[in-house]
């Protein structure tokens, strides 16, 4: 048997596990790792699977080979690095050492939740992404899109913003590399930067019809998100983090996507056309 074929029979016999298999990442990471020839176990509510109940973890866990790693609120929230250790030590006391974990990139309230994960023994991979270029379309901020208008507490400051797809194939091949990329922190961009304001432009002309950009103070973000009914707590800790990291730190780009996929990350100026051409803004 060569290298090449021994490495693809170890690849069809992987299992992962999935965190979040129906979101906006784990989705992606679910059907890529399908695409190269993983056995993806999804994790989620759904399945019996849930992160707020210890209990649920070890069935879902033994027998895996690897697991991604997705925080349902929030990598930065209070909860989530003594949850992300639990589960990390748990998975390698079954057996699966393999964990990437999703994390923020910039934001200060994560790293906490980051060293939960480099501190419980497993052969541990963050991937830190820069904002979703998805979250412009599926998520809360969609509503106001499709109304004509994205209020936001993002100021003019300029965003490297990565699609999600380069997100799930960057943890696929992370997966399937044997150990070359355990222990190391990647950082995830896309290929250019834009301002909120930019990317709301790219958005409008891709769909064909005047959506505008209207920035607000963080702190008004965070009152007009509890006229909507966010938990008090869940604001608070958005005000944070939209405080911190809308100040320009994330404003510069990496290497990263491209040196593990060895190509181009996805262009913004793409998934808006794409998105626009599946409806995602139509009134």
């Amino acid at each position: 048997m060569t290298d090449n074929a021994a490495g693809t029979a170890n690849t069809q016999r992987m299992t992962v596990v999935v965190t979040g298999a129906s979101g906006r990442t784990g989705s992606r990471v679910a059907q890529a790792a399908r695409g190269a020839g993983l056995t993806v176990r999804p994790a989620s509510r759904a399945q019996g699977f849930d992160w707020e109940d210890p209990t649920t973890w070890a069935r879902t866990l033994r027998d895996a080979d690897a697991a991604y790693l997705m925080y349902p609120s929030d990598v930065g929230a209070p909860d989530a690095a003594e949850g992300v250790g639990a589960l990390a030590r748990e998975a390698v006391g079954l057996g699966v050492r393999r964990l990437v974990l999703l994390s923020a990139r910039g934001e200060d309230q994560a790293l906490p939740t980051e060293e939960a994960l480099t501190s419980s023994g497993a052969d541990w991979t963050i991937v830190r992404a820069a904002w979703f270029s998805q979250n412009f379309s599926e998520g809360p901020l969609v509503e106001g899109m499709v109304h004509g208008e994205l209020v936001f507490p993002a100021g003019e400051v300029e965003e490297p913003f990565v699609d999600v797809r380069d997100i799930a194939d960057v943890v696929t091949a992370v997966l399937t590399s044997d150990d070359r990329y355990v222990g190391r922190t990647l950082e995830l961009t896309g290929p250019r930067l834009l301002s909120w304001r930019e990317a709301v432009a790219e958005i409008s002309e891709a769909a064909g019809r005047t959506i505008t950009y209207t920035p607000v103070p963080t702190r008004a973000y965070g009152e007009a998100l509890t006229g909507f009914g966010v938990p008090p707590e869940e604001v608070e800790l958005l005000i944070e983090v939209f405080g911190t990291l809308m100040d320009g730190r994330n404003a510069h780009l990496t290497d990263d996507v491209r040196e593990v996929l060895g190509r181009e990350p996805h262009d913004f100026a793409d998934f808006a056309r794409e998105a626009a051409a599946a409806g995602a803004w139509k009134a």
